[in-house]
């Protein structure tokens, strides 16, 4: 029977520098789900790389007296370091000054020209050297770039333009004729609501003001614009020709089933890539995934604020398979996620150390001092026996079932869950116990065997995410990898097998005081110049109102509320209309802040939210609620927002 296939991509790394953990994780994500989907049979090919052109590569290499090409060449290779230090089991990376790639974009960019989705004209606005992006004067946040807060500059240059809005009703068709194409849904809300709707520009496709691209093979004064070189990898690197001679491999694996991006991207992922596609007459990709962000402590990881964590930095304290699982487990599924030094020796510790590590060990002691190492069923079943069995064959079900919609956290959980499972069973059965009572031994022998069973049915569904630890725990326990199917019945493991004598310690406790104490030497503080003399504390005092008692403050219901998406009221300079998800239900609120906040940046805030205040027209437009803010002395607004991680809906008492 011939294997379904699966093509899946990550975003292409920038290479502008080297990737941080934050950047790394997408690729952990994305191998975790090409192996679990190879479990599952299915035919992957799992494409990464690099995206090498750009003015910001240019500015960088002048800076480190290389040419461009030197400067790419070193940073791809430590790209594809840092991705197999992390066990990454890519299939292709490509670089996008591979030769191949290069002539096909040329190609694509005449073949657009050519039928008339592509013109020449001239670009002025404000530009962005970081993000490559020009912007309106409109579109800035505070007079700076609306995606990266940095500083823009004014620019005029001629060039190349793609007709966007020409494809935009079929794209938007396409949206919501394909529930699946783009998720989380907040982000096809986001997409829908904030650019596509109000009216697609046409898109800059090329560049006059610096060289490092691929040329314009009709017009030697313009290289290719960063979006249509970048995105075109997901089909040149399969075997896309512009002149109909792809190869076999491209027939069978496009469309892509999977996009893996970072939310940033997703606007080029869901708008720009597939009006390139519609144009060349190509199929779309299946799905379009806008993964969230790790962030370090409580802030965006990014070397200017100094708060960068690197991949390879991390598996020298914890080691491969624990970096791993902790940015899988600790990722939320639309969510950002949070990543400390503190938050990972305490997973290590509870999670991997003791859950799985001190299972595996006591599991294989116990068999070797009782039995000399052989697990052996003996068919002593007692009732308690039946919800271990029940968890262990329940567990690959939901993990495939979480992996399809792509909760990774959430299946990396049901797995530990079933691990936890086998530690309640110990502690039910009290295999010591038995030990001591010459007539249980059948029980003791079956118990152990019922712990071997499941923990190797665990250790198996743990491959994808943890593939170093599942293949120790595995041959520890001397089993077969039995496959997904075989996973439905119970007793696979070959009684009579002998695990081994010397278990190896998975995971050791660490000493966060340790820990941090390396860190510190490793990262000592940076002397400052000179202190700042210490400000006093700024405060307010406003005009008190009438007082209430507890039972009218009673009436009022805030509730946390996440905003799904948001948009401007065209009727007024003030107002933003937000669409905002408190619980299972969603409210229109409409709120005085947009010299405060930009449509864009609103979307995703998990705020607080006054509930149950009496629906009112503002400037012709529903509001069903408020939204809290704080407001200063000279009238700039904060929302309010939790200081956890709270759920949509959670009361605010």
């Amino acid at each position: 029977m011939e294997k379904k296939k699966f093509y899946m991509t990550t975003a292409i790394a920038y290479t502008s520098g080297k990737p941080h953990i934050g950047n790394t994780y997408e690729i952990i994500l994305a191998d975790a789900i090409a192996r679990f989907k190879r479990a599952q049979g299915y035919d992957v090919f799992f494409q990464t790389g690099t995206d090498e052109h750009g003015q910001k590569i240019e500015l960088k290499a002048a800076e480190a007296g290389v040419t461009p090409k030197e400067y790419v060449d070193k940073v791809a290779g430590e790209v594809k370091r840092i991705w197999d230090l992390v066990n990454a089991s890519y299939d292709k990376f490509i670089r996008t000054t591979d030769e191949d790639h290069e002539k096909q974009v040329q190609k694509i960019f005449k073949k657009l020209y050519e039928q008339g989705d592509i013109y020449k004209g001239s670009y002025e606005g404000m530009y962005c050297t970081p993000c490559e992006s020009f912007w309106t004067e409109s579109q800035l946040v505070d007079g700076k770039c609306p995606d990266c807060g940095r500083e823009v500059k004014p620019a005029k240059e001629e060039a190349y333009f793609f007709r966007m809005s020409k494809y935009a009703d079929r794209l938007i068709e396409h949206i919501n004729t394909h529930p699946e194409f783009i998720q989380p849904v907040s982000r096809k809300n986001e997409m829908m609501n904030n650019f596509l709707l109000p009216g697609l520009q046409d898109l800059c496709v090329s560049r006059t003001s610096f060289k490092w691209g691929i040329p314009v093979d009709f017009d030697d004064k313009h290289v290719v614009y960063v979006w249509l070189d970048a995105l075109t990898n997901y089909i040149t690197g399969i075997g896309y020709d512009c002149d109909g001679e792809s190869t076999e491999q491209f027939k069978k694996d496009w469309p892509a089933d999977l996009h893996l991006i970072g939310k940033d991207i997703i606007r080029f992922h869901t708008i720009y890539w597939p009006i390139f596609l519609m144009a060349l007459d190509l199929p779309l990709p299946k799905q379009v995934f806008g993964h969230p962000w790790l962030l370090q402590g409580d802030g965006k990881m990014s070397k200017s604020k100094g708060n960068v964590l690197y991949a390879d930095e991390l598996v020298d304290f914890f080691g491969v398979d624990a970096v791993r699982y902790f940015v899988l487990h600790e990722m939320p599924f639309d969510n950002d996620g949070v990543i400390t030094w503190e938050l990972l020796v305490e997973r290590l510790n509870s999670d991997l150390a003791n859950t799985l590590g001190n299972l595996v060990n006591r599991t294989i002691s116990m068999s070797n001092k009782y039995f000399g190492g052989v697990v052996a069923d003996k068919g002593a079943a007692e009732p308690v026996d039946e919800e271990l069995k029940a968890a262990a064959l329940e567990t690959p079900e939901k993990v495939a079932e979480k992996m399809e919609k792509l909760r990774v956290a959430d299946a990396i959980s049901d797995i530990f869950a079933l691990f936890k499972r086998c530690n309640k069973y110990i502690d039910e059965t009290m295999p010591w116990a038995l030990a001591k009572d010459e007539t249980k031994q059948d029980r003791l022998a079956t118990v152990l065997y019922n712990l071997v069973e499941s923990i190797s049915i665990g250790a198996e569904l743990l491959e994808p995410f943890m593939p170093e630890t599942a293949g120790k725990v595995l041959a520890q326990l001397n089993a077969e990898k039995r496959g997904m199917e075989a996973m439905k019945q119970y007793g696979l493991y070959k009684s009579g097998t002998k695990v081994t004598e010397k278990p190896e310690i998975l995971f050791a406790r660490l000493d966060i005081r340790e820990v941090m104490k390396k860190v510190e030497e490793l990262h000592p503080p940076v002397a400052e110049e000179a202190a700042e003399p210490v400000k006093e504390e700024t405060v307010i005092d406003i005009e008190p109102k009438e007082e209430i008692t507890f039972e009218e403050f009673g009436k009022m219901q805030f509730q946390v509320g996440e905003i799904i998406a948001c948009e401007e009221v065209k009727k007024s300079k003030k107002l933003l209309c937000s669409q905002v998800k408190i619980g299972s239900q969603v409210k229109q609120i409409v709120s005085g802040i947009k010299a405060h906040y930009s449509a864009k940046e609103m979307v995703g805030k998990k705020v607080m939210v006054l509930v149950n205040l009496k629906p009112a027209r503002l400037a012709g437009v529903l509001s069903e609620g408020m939204l809290l803010c704080a407001e200063d002395e000279n009238g700039e607004l904060a929302l309010m927002v939790p200081e956890k991680e709270m759920p949509s809906g959670a009361e605010i008492c």
